[in-house]
């Protein structure tokens, strides 16, 4: 702790100080600490602390010198030698991670008589040099986006990440116009190649980090931006005139200097216009950074070198003269000698010879100091590894990254208005991503919206893969292509020829969408990318932007951005075509809808945990979506309690009295709307069988609301017995034969006209002798016949023509088991008393099993995101993915309470809440609003909308494994629970 006790001491003896140097006048005061009032005390301080300190010190506060957290003992050993020894005044750190950076930095802090300035290269964050970190997008995927002040934001959320980890200086943000696409070093590192845009977008940049308290460094001083050599390689040289220089690449940092922008770095280039010595970098050159920067532009602020170890400085200069001419030339902090202690004595010497004056030495050293002050390092104290992690990876900063990576996603072409994807159920899709070994995020996510098959292909593929490829992509009408891996304008990282040869011969074949998850420079270099029937482009290759990718082709969000760079004539810097958002699911964090994600999850983890440990189930998943936007869907537990297999989000569920709902209400709805279904018609009307029955004249509306007196259900299955447990005449066989085709299990057959006697059972079914609501199943055996009289199209194929297939929901459907792999599916009962197996991918309830797994009230199986889907059209009065499917005449209809004033809470069809509330027997939260409205499952699932906060809730679990006879699922309120909670976090009390 050795400067702090120089500090406290400096501090006070500052206050009697009275004036500085004419040269330090002069120097800037960040606009962040000019807000602060102090200008005064933070000069009087920085002048106290410079009249103490030796020659070797102020020299050495004009050393910048390289730290990495990721190597041994002897990098750190020497480190400390270096600011023991030499005095350094700051460090740029590189390499490493978070918790090994801030071991070292306190480290090297406390060995330090001075606070050092910590720097980093954090142009998109700490995670551009640090692991386990969040990188925000690259400064041309910014370049894209309308919105600047999303920019401020990410300004914000750096410094605050940069100070966590110690650190004080930002070399960001890159203010070079990039008006040369063959750029190898900035590129994609420019805002673009409009000098007003590169200026605003900076400009909103620095507002945010300094607004932190984070110095910014504009750079590349006077434009890195119209070259074709990397200075880290070699000496550019730009050869553009002073007209030209002063309207385009010093347009930018002009802006930022009359902003009072807190540093400017100088690129290493050579410049004859500005001056004409042979092999001088602009780092080195008194025209450039004293005549130019200093005093025709004015600058004040501190002046850093870019790294003094790169070829374009380096390779005509030895270093020691390098340093000293760097200083000379006007700069203030020398980042990067090669060679420190040589760099030390060079400039050492030059004092003393008076080649550096002490004025000018002053001037540097005190613009250093009070880049200390400013930035609160006076009052430095140890930084602490506790909860690094967590800090760095805030929601709220991870929901502005994903904004970021949504408003800048730039359509470049759609045919037809082909995006967002329509009728999905003309569509046959399937996917390629192409640069890439495994699945990408951009798959993963495509499938959320409807299954298909996720193909890829390496940039470098055989003649064989590509065959394969091509194979499996015949029988499908569309494919969507994700270009991986092109960061390079040079396309050096791109497709090999036989790769380009053959995506050009998918574009050209089939209708194809090609998302370029890649530099846009990039695509000026495949003839063919003008074909696919829509084109849009990410501009880098990152999780989230893969993400945004896949939700642009179905809609989640819309198309905003525009180009910040000329890819070819038909795709001008500026071009940009938009889209609607909000047409399919949204994927989304809990922060877009001001919950803060952290709480939620804890909750909601808790609530899950203790129902796991409680065995009320072995596992389970929780989808939340508000406003069209899932921001919360989590798995817990093992599909049994053997716990070999996980939960997956995509795993298959047996949706029990759901299907109600989910299949049969759909339909009735649908039949109401075209004219083919009155509420007020009798069940004979619709299903003669029943003319003569205790049943003939029960009206509909009676009926779906569970107060037509009809039996709550009837074990069918039982009837099948004897007395000596053997099976009666035409009901079950151990063995199959043309009498007995239907098969329950490996070992149980029913008879082929079994069907009829559980008709005749319903038919005879006695009413019960008051009226009343009573939950009854009876009706819904019968819509699947229902729907084929009036329709005539076998109820699984109406659902699929009207509903599932144009949904995209490929998992609703019947008889799972026959369709998908069994560790898809999520298995149920262990029956012991009619089917003696285990259940698994078979339908749980008895009835339905009978009926070949296929009835209205119980057989259906889905995944969350299908079985959501199908709800968010309820929820959406009828209408997803820019389709109608019911009126929300009818859906306002169906949902109402009907004979509230009776006692009786159901709508038609669908669940209500409580007429009066009740915790322990209410299956909702308190909180649900009276339009609310939903269903449960007698297998754990569980489905609620609620309209009036625009919220959908949906639960799965298969609480009836291995046995129905838990109850913890009720004698823990684990689905209301959950259910309050998210309301609780949505702030309804």
């Amino acid at each position: 702790m050795m400067f702090k006790t120089y500090l406290r001491a400096t501090f006070f003896f500052s206050l009697v100080l009275v004036h500085f140097t004419s040269a330090y006048a002069q120097t800037a005061i960040p606009r962040p600490f000019e807000q602060l009032n102090e200008v005064e005390k933070a000069r009087a301080w920085v002048d106290s602390v410079y009249s103490s300190l030796t020659l070797d010190e102020k020299i050495g506060q004009l050393l910048m010198i390289a730290a990495y957290s990721n190597r041994d003992e002897a990098h750190t050993q020497e480190l400390i030698r270096l600011i023991k020894e030499r005095h350094v005044g700051g460090l740029v750190v590189f390499q490493g991670g978070p918790v090994r950076q801030i071991n070292l930095l306190n480290k090297l802090q406390n060995e330090s008589k001075l606070p050092l300035t910590v720097a980093m290269d954090a142009e998109w964050g700490v995670g551009m040099r640090l692991d386990s970190t969040m990188s925000f997008p690259y400064q041309m995927t910014l370049g894209a986006i309308e919105d600047v002040t999303l920019i401020e934001q990410m300004g914000q959320a750096i410094a605050r990440q940069l100070k966590r980890v110690g650190t004080q200086v930002n070399f960001a943000p890159v203010v070079d116009v990039n008006n040369n696409p063959n750029n190898p070093v900035i590129n994609y590192r420019s805002f673009g190649e409009n000098r007003d845009e590169v200026a605003q977008r900076g400009l909103a940049y620095v507002k945010g980090l300094e607004s932190q308290g984070v110095l910014a460094s504009a750079k590349h001083f006077p434009g890195h931006g119209d070259t074709g050599t990397d200075s880290h390689y070699d000496l550019p040289v730009v050869k553009h005139d002073i007209q030209r220089l002063d309207s385009v690449e010093l347009y930018p940092f002009k802006k930022l200097i009359e902003a009072n922008v807190s540093g400017i770095m100088v690129a290493h280039m050579s410049i004859p216009t500005l001056d004409d010595t042979p092999n001088l970098p602009t780092t080195l050159s008194k025209p450039v950074v004293t005549d130019l920067l200093k005093y025709k532009l004015g600058y004040k602020g501190i002046i850093y070198t870019d790294a003094l170890n790169m070829k374009g400085v380096t390779k005509y200069h030895a270093s020691g003269e390098l340093e000293k001419k760097a200083f000379l030339a006007g700069n203030d902090a020398l980042e990067f000698a090669e060679d420190v202690d040589v760099a030390f004595e060079y400039l050492k010497a030059a004092v003393i010879k008076k080649e550096i004056t002490e004025q000018r030495l002053a001037e540097s050293v005190k613009k250093i100091l009070m880049g200390k002050y400013v930035t609160g390092m006076t009052r430095w104290s140890p930084l602490s590894n506790e909860h690094v992690l967590e800090d760095l990876h805030r929601p709220s900063d991870e929901m502005l990254n994903r904004r970021l990576f949504e408003e800048s996603v730039t359509l470049l072409e759609n045919k037809s208005d082909l995006l967002p994807l329509k009728r999905l159920d003309t569509l046959e899709l399937a996917s390629l991503s192409v640069g890439v070994e495994a699945i990408s995020p951009f798959q993963h996510r495509l499938n959320d919206y409807t299954e298909m098959p996720h193909l890829v292909l390496p940039n470098d593929a055989t003649p064989a893969q590509i065959e394969a490829v091509r194979d499996s992509l015949k029988s499908y009408n569309m494919v969507l292509i994700g270009l991986h891996s092109g960061l390079r304008a040079n396309n050096r990282e791109g497709m090999s020829a036989n790769v380009q040869a053959f995506v050009k011969e998918l574009v050209e074949g089939k209708a194809t969408v090609v998302a370029a998850m890649r530099n846009p420079y990039s695509l000026s270099k495949l003839d063919w990318i003008a074909e696919p029937d829509a084109v849009f482009t990410t501009y880098q290759e990152h999780a989230t932007a893969e993400d945004m990718a896949a939700q642009l082709i179905f809609g989640g969000i819309g198309a905003k951005g525009h180009l910040p760079v000329t890819v070819n004539e038909r795709w001008p810097a500026g071009h940009g075509l938009t889209t609607e958002g909000g047409v399919r699911f949204k994927f989304t964090l809990p922060e877009e809808m001001g919950i803060n994600s952290r709480t939620l999850e804890t909750r909601i983890d808790s609530a899950m945990t203790l129902a796991i440990e409680k065995k009320a189930f072995p596992g389970g998943q929780v989808m939340l979506a508000k406003e069209g936007k899932v921001f919360f869907h989590k798995t817990y537990g093992f599909h049994t309690y053997d716990s070999l297999l996980e939960v997956k989000k995509t795993d298959i569920y047996d949706l029990a009295s759901v299907t109600k709902i989910t299949a049969a209400l759909a339909a009735i709805m649908k039949l109401h709307d075209d004219g083919k279904f009155d509420l007020h018609a009798r069940l004979k009307d619709y299903y003669p069988y029943f003319g003569w029955s205790n049943k003939a004249k029960l009206e509909f509306i009676d009926i779906l609301t569970h107060q037509a007196r009809l039996k709550s259900w009837i074990p069918f299955y039982q009837s099948a017995y004897k007395k000596d447990s053997s099976y009666k005449r035409h009901t079950l066989s151990l063995t199959p034969s043309a009498d007995y085709p239907i098969k329950l299990t490996d070992n149980l057959y029913e008879y082929k006209d079994y069907k009829k006697t559980l008709l005749k059972k319903i038919k005879k079914s006695k009413l019960n002798p008051e009226p009343g609501y009573v939950y009854s199943d009876m009706s819904f055996y019968l819509y699947p016949d229902i729907v084929k009289t009036l329709t005539g199209t076998d109820f699984q194929e109406y659902l699929n023509e009207n509903f599932y297939d144009r949904i995209g929901g490929t998992t609703l459907g019947y008889n799972a088991g026959r369709k998908y792999s069994l560790d898809r599916i999520i298995p149920t009962e262990n029956d012991n008393y009619f089917r003696m197996t285990q259940l698994h991918g078979v339908v749980h309830d008895e009835g339905a099993a009978m009926l070949d797994g296929v009835s209205g009230h119980a057989g259906l199986f889905a995944r969350s995101y299908d079985l959501a889907a199908m709800w968010q059209m309820y929820l959406n009065e009828g209408t997803y993915g820019g389709e109608r499917y019911i009126s929300p005449q009818t859906l306002e209809k169906f949902s109402v309470c009907q004979f509230c004033e009776e006692g009786n809470r159901r709508a038609i069809g669908f669940d209500k809440p409580l007429i009066e509330y009740n915790k322990r027997s209410s299956s909702v939260a308190r909180q649900a609003s009276p339009s609310s409205f939903g269903h449960s499952g007698y297998t754990g699932t569980f489905v609620w909308l609620d309209p009036e906060y625009d919220f959908m809730y949906v639960f799965l679990s298969n609480r009836v494994y291995p046995t129905r006879n838990s109850t913890a699922i009720y004698d823990l309120a684990v689905r209301p629970t959950i259910h309050t909670i998210v309301y609780e976090e949505m702030g309804v009390r």
